[in-house]
């Protein structure tokens, strides 16, 4: 069951990186349509007027016919298949839990690496191009020390804080992530191409934009909400007032993400937006322990290891198997184990610790994929 559940959804994604092609439709209309047809396939074979019905206004309709004439989609999973990176959807329970539980996540994110489940624990970090020897030696420090501690650092690959983040994790052997405002196949700017190639030995290099999308100016800040998105808090390093790093904070604020900031000297102009931060209420960062402390992330490294852990007992293994026949609402797996809630909520609480089961959205669990790889569930 599980089985043919996945090749459904594997079934699905041409349709999905079809209408990624398509302008004018984003995660609100693709929601509207699947709430309609009840699969992508559908809707893109719709006529004009079921698709009217549908709530798609005259310019997305028009955009939508046009995309079916150019757009081949056989060629889409040709080219992703070229080109190294995973396509994924909000079907798929690997799409990152942090970012399904914005509003308005992409309906398809381009991967290139891997990610894991413990990237739920991550921290953004953000920043000016033009950083002083402090900001990158601040930047240096807290991201060491946040991949130290178990932390996925997540930044956006420009030079400046960015590279120094990305690289401090790295070298302190830790997990980051790095957000494209272009194709995941189009490396910018060229110069980080090593390190993006780094990035994805540890981590993953992942955008929202289609592949082949060349890194035009107009495709940064929409991207900010991504990296915000996929992290527990952002921490601004230096940033001039109109910085694309203070557009990640007001995604962050929007999303119910932690703001910190660093404190600069107030006649440098890269401190200029950390310091407005802090005085509109961002909390202030001297060292890592006040983000740790601040996310609850100061067992992070505990955690992981509990995730090693096997079945603990006879409800866990129990849990397993109910599961083993595909997604379930934890009210139904109430009734169908005889269990008590709270026991039944504690225990899914522990098992997605361990990363033995997921939730997937609305109190639905799974198997996670790496449980159903080292264990039997019959």
């Amino acid at each position: 069951m599980a089985e043919r559940c996945e090749e459904q959804v594997l079934a699905q994604l041409p349709f999905w990186l079809g209408f990624n092609m398509v302008k004018g439709i984003g995660p609100a209309k693709v929601r509207r349509l699947l709430e309609h047809f009840g699969s992508l396939e559908a809707a893109w074979g719709a006529a004009s007027h079921e698709l009217a019905a549908a709530g798609l206004d005259r310019r997305s309709l028009e955009s939508l016919l046009s995309a079916r004439q150019r757009v081949k989609l056989e060629q889409l999973l040709e080219r992703l298949e070229k080109s190294g990176a995973r396509a994924l959807t909000w079907e798929m329970p690997e799409y990152p839990a942090n970012l399904r539980n914005i509003e308005a996540p992409p309906p398809v994110l381009f991967v290139k690496g891997e990610l894991r489940p413990e990237d739920d624990w991550a921290v953004a970090m953000v920043g000016t191009r033009q950083a002083t020897h402090y900001g990158r030696e601040v930047a240096r420090e807290l991201a060491a020390g946040l991949a130290a501690n178990g932390v996925t650092v997540i930044s956006g690959l420009a030079r400046g804080i960015d590279a120094v983040a990305h690289r401090a994790a790295l070298e302190a052997g830790g997990r980051t992530m790095a957000v494209l405002g272009c194709g995941v196949d189009t490396i910018y700017p060229a110069e980080h191409h090593e390190l993006a190639q780094a990035i994805q030995q540890a981590g993953a290099v992942v955008s929202d934009y289609a592949l082949g999308t060349p890194p035009e100016s107009a495709n940064f800040p929409p991207r900010n909400r991504i990296i915000s998105g996929l992290a527990k808090g952002v921490v601004v390093v230096e940033a001039g007032e109109e910085s694309g790093a203070l557009i990640t904070t007001e995604f962050a604020i929007e999303q119910g993400r932690e703001v910190f900031a660093v404190p600069g000297n107030i006649t440098q102009r890269a401190s200029r937006g950390p310091n407005k931060l802090i005085q509109n209420g961002a909390k202030l960062v001297q060292s890592v322990n006040d983000i740790l402390e601040e996310l609850n992330l100061t067992f992070v490294t505990e955690r992981r290891e509990a995730r090693t852990a096997l079945p603990a007992d006879a409800t866990e293994q129990r849990v397993l198997t109910q599961l083993a026949a595909g997604q379930t609402h934890i009210d139904d797996l109430c009734v169908q184990l005889s269990l008590p809630m709270a026991q039944l909520s504690g225990t899914l609480a522990m098992m997605e610790l361990k990363g033995l089961v997921r939730q997937v959205g609305g109190m639905n669990y799974i198997v996670a994929k790496e449980a159903r790889a080292e264990y039997t569930v019959d």
